[in-house]
């Protein structure tokens, strides 16, 4: 069997034009490639399914004659999936309108911090746990044997600790370090 290649065409045609509008800023040239990439999975399906034939009936039917039922559920179910997710992405868009006027996303502040961080390779300020080490469990004593000074008494509570540390940080930085 050869497949038709006016439809192999078009399916390549879809799926480079929605990967192209997916990658797009916009939420409604994503959705628009959502939507173009779904269609193109979908006459794929079809395509791969080889010739039309018979209903799939056994006993009604000869087998060598009768059409695969398997890609149609597929396309059926690739259909609701895409019908969902087309309506979160429409609710998506409508709520970024709502939020800022325009459908376009804009950078992230904290994914910039984190760039910017992570190409000067600055670690100071990481939430990094040793994953062998419970939240839990109490700090190590002092190595020399001298009384650990007062203060978080699990490292759970250092970790609680440098979160109120970092938000009052982001107070005095937001009013000027005017309190009030």
């Amino acid at each position: 069997m050869t497949p038709n290649i006016t439809l192999v065409l078009v399916v390549g045609v879809l799926f480079s034009t929605g990967v192209y509008l997916l990658l797009a800023r916009s939420v409604v040239r994503a959705l628009i490639g959502f939507l173009l990439l779904s269609n193109g999975a979908n006459i794929l399906f079809l395509i791969a399914s080889g010739r039309a034939g018979r209903a799939p009936i056994v006993g009604r039917n000869d087998g060598a004659r009768m059409s695969d039922p398997l890609p149609q559920a597929l396309v059926l179910t690739a259909i609701v999936i895409g019908l969902c997710m087309t309506a979160f992405m429409l609710a998506l868009a409508h709520r970024s309108w709502q939020l800022s006027e325009t459908d376009v996303l804009a950078d992230d502040v904290e994914d910039t911090r984190i760039h910017r961080r992570a190409t000067d390779n600055d670690m100071s300020e990481s939430d990094y746990q040793d994953r062998d080490r419970p939240e839990d469990e109490p700090m190590a004593p002092h190595p020399a044997g001298l009384p650990v000074p007062d203060g978080p008494t699990t490292y759970d509570d250092h970790l609680d600790d440098n979160d109120d540390a970092h938000e009052d940080q982001e107070t005095q930085t937001v009013t000027g370090g005017k309190e009030g």
